[in-house]
């Protein structure tokens, strides 16, 4: 399973590396679905793992009194300063890096490439559909955890998918959408 994951993460990589090549520079300055964080933001986030050393990321973690999310967006902050060409070619160059994020094995990698992909496609309105077989990795590795993180507000209801085989809580209240759209809901971005 670890085998098709990676392969997964590497072809998420290269077609966001692919759709990234085609934006012009007021889409990368434009918002994201990440409150306050523009699409060259999302980026210097997702790439951060190739482009820093673990030193700068504890050393930011420190900083931030052990909040992630506090670090991750003065990181993302500062690195988005970066060119926009530096920023894609690091994308570029590490389709098949192993970063995982810590807890999250290579499930966790591909939900962090997936998830933070359509901020970007969702709010360009560029209408990616993120193939099911990726995203049934990552929404089967859902939990109520997860929900409890990001803070989403699915109480009393059951998600389920007009687009494949998933559904997701327990309620009476049921929400219909395709997978992606869910896996949004799930993560608290909000899609209009």
């Amino acid at each position: 399973m670890t085998e098709e994951i990676r392969a997964a993460i590497a072809a998420e990589r290269r077609d966001q590396a692919e759709l990234l090549s085609g934006l012009t520079e007021e889409q990368w300055q434009a918002p994201s679905l990440c409150a306050g964080w523009t699409v060259k933001h999302v980026v210097a986030h997702t790439t951060l793992p190739f482009r820093s050393s673990g030193r700068r990321v504890l050393w930011e973690m420190l900083k931030s009194a052990g909040r992630f999310n506090h670090a991750s967006d003065r990181m993302a902050r500062a690195d988005a300063l970066l060119p926009t060409s530096e920023l894609l070619d690091s994308l570029k160059n590490n389709i098949d890096h192993p970063w995982a994020p810590p807890g999250g094995g290579p499930a966790g990698a591909l939900s962090h490439d997936i998830i933070h992909g359509l901020d970007i496609t969702v709010a360009l309105g560029l209408g990616r559909v993120v193939p099911h077989e990726r995203l049934a990795i990552v929404l089967d590795g859902m939990k109520p955890a997860n929900v409890k993180y990001f803070g989403a507000d699915l109480d009393g209801k059951r998600l389920q998918a007009t687009d494949m085989d998933w559904a997701f809580g327990e309620g009476d209240t049921v929400v219909e959408a395709p997978a992606q759209e869910l896996l949004l809901m799930v993560c608290a971005r909000r899609l209009s």
